[in-house]
Order: C-alpha cells, then structure tokens, then sequence
C-alpha cells in the first residue's frame, strides 16, 4: 500500500527544468502555486537535470542553470525547512522506476502525447529521451507516491500517462502506487508571452523574473498588442498586457483598468509601462532575498543536499516495493 493511501499527508510534487533563465510563465504557472503548497502539504519539489538532457545542453552550463534555479526558487520563498528541494539526479532510484515503467507502458501511448509531437513540429531533434520523456515524468511522481501535482494544461496529458502508468502497475503487481491527482488553476493556466503565444523558452518569448532594470523595461514595451487606435474602447480579455497584469495587481487595480479599457482613450503604451512598474515592484523583496542569498551560496548547496536526502529515503522505500513487487527481489 502506499503512502499515500495509508492515511499519510497529502504530498506535493512538481519539477521544473534547468533550461534557461527562468521567467514570469516558469513563476506564475509554477513557481507561486508551488511555494503557496508549501503552508498546507508535504512538499517534494525537483530540479528536473534529467529531463533537460534531452536538449543535450553544455555541462557547465546545465550545472550552472540548476544552481540558478535553486536560487531562483529560494529567492522567491521556498522555504527548505518545510519542502525537500533537490536535483533530480540525486535521486538514481528514479531512473530505477522509469524502466520498471518503461516495460508497461505502450508505445502507442507515448506516440500520441502533443508534447513530442509539438517539439518535432518547432524543430527539435527527435531522440529517445524526447519521446519516453512521459515515462521519466511518471517515475519522478509515482516514486514519491504524490497524491497531488500542479501542471499546466499543456503538461496535464503527461500527467494522464502518469495516472495510466500507476493504474497499469497496480492491476499487475497489486495496489502499490498512488494515482496522482493534477492540481491546474485555470486562471494561470497559460501565461502568455511577448508574442501571445503561451510564455516558453523553447518559443524566445519570456521575460526574466529577475532581469536587469532596463533590459526587462524594453520587453514590457516590446510585447505584442493589437492595432486598436488609442481613442477606441479595448477588449481586456483578449490583449496580453491585461492578462498579465492581472497576475500581479490587486483586484481593485484589475478592476480600474478594465473600466479604462472598455472606456477608450487608454493607449497599448501606457499598459506596458504600468505593467512593467507593477512587475518590478511586485518582485522587490525577492531581488533583495536573491542578492543575499548570492553572497551565501553555501545555504543553496545545503538546502539541495537536504532536500536530496529526504527525497532518497521516500524512493528507496518505494523502489524497494516495486522490486520486490515485479520479482527483482
């Protein structure tokens, strides 16, 4: 039985990717709902090394992008005292599970996730990690037997195979792993970027949480807007520069610019530089808590190390289940 049936905490499990600076889509989408479960439930929070293999990145600049992330993710209020924060690849029982996982899962499941497909359509080039992808996601869930896991919608296929996966064990080997539950908050959702299109890396589309004051200031101005003339009335549930605000203002606030909006007279320019004022201030405190934690970075290496630790004493005792479970000991 697991964990999480046995009448243990609900626990919590995310991962996000070391692949490039991370931005308002990684913190909005991710990061704030995640650092908000940290007051309710048992937290395990990973940074997904593994996963960003598969873009075959410099190694220097993978172990610099993970150590960026823990900053980030620290910076922002991840307490390390209440959630295990870790590398993923500190965990090797992980890649254990996966192929356990990897021999019940059908080719033609992971052939139909939108996520490989999507890649290959932007010009990714198609390799085995891209594809079984899935199924390393799966084991990083069901090896912490998580009850719960926030996901975009762009990510809630991965966690169905997931959900799939455990059930497919479950009926073969006994009741041993928990299905994940997806925890999506529709209204983030999908945080969209410069270009409209949905805030992403892999799209060049993003504006950094922690970008330098002028250089963030020229992205706001830069974001793509309609041609509605100044003087005409705007809709704010189809221009991005609403969308986004909304994430960072107080309700009174959202409501104000609506009305501007559907009065007319409110240019596209004036928008962006209130937002970009809005963002710059609403991540103060966290500029001020990254640049302590810069001058102290042996309190990052300890917080993964201590997550890492936490993370190994869950895997073990499920991996060692599944191994005995499908007969390997």
């Amino acid at each position: 039985m697991s964990e999480q049936t046995s009448g243990g905490p609900r626990r919590i499990l995310s991962g996000i990717q070391p692949s490039g600076t991370l931005h308002l889509g990684n913190y909005f989408g991710m990061m704030k709902p995640a650092i908000e479960l940290q007051e309710t439930h048992e937290c395990f929070y990973f940074i997904a090394d593994y996963h960003a293999l598969t873009q075959l990145p410099e190694p220097a600049l993978l172990r610099a992008r993970v150590r960026e992330v823990a900053l980030d993710f620290l910076a922002c209020g991840l307490d390390p005292a209440r959630v295990a924060v870790f590398r993923q690849s500190d965990v090797p029982q992980v890649q254990e599970l996966t192929w356990v996982l990897s021999c019940l899962a059908p080719v033609g499941l992971l052939e139909r996730c939108h996520s490989y497909k999507d890649k290959l359509a932007k010009g990714f080039a198609p390799n085995h990690g891209l594809f079984s992808y899935p199924v390393l996601m799966a084991a990083d869930i069901l090896l912490y037997q998580a009850w719960g896991v926030p996901v975009g919608k762009d990510q809630k296929q991965h966690l169905e195979v997931a959900r799939d996966l455990a059930v497919r064990f479950n009926n073969q080997y006994g009741k041993l792993l928990a299905v994940p539950e997806p925890l999506i908050r529709e209204e983030v959702a999908v945080i969209p970027g410069l270009d409209g299109q949905k805030m992403s890396k892999s799209y060049h589309n993003t504006i950094e949480i922690f970008g330098e004051e002028k250089a963030l200031r020229k992205k706001f101005m830069s974001i793509k807007t309609d041609s509605t003339p100044v003087e005409a009335p705007k809709n704010p549930d189809t221009c991005n520069l609403f969308a986004l605000y909304k994430l960072m203002a107080a309700a009174p606030e959202v409501a104000e610019l609506r009305q501007r909006y559907l009065a007319g007279g409110l240019g596209y320019g004036q928008v962006k530089q209130m937002l970009f004022e809005k963002c710059w201030g609403y991540f103060a405190e966290a500029r001020a808590r990254r640049a302590e934690l810069l001058a102290q970075p042996e309190r990052i290496a300890a917080a993964l190390a201590a997550g890492a630790e936490r993370a190994r004493a869950v895997a073990a005792r499920t991996l060692a289940q599944v191994y005995d479970a499908v007969g390997l000991r």
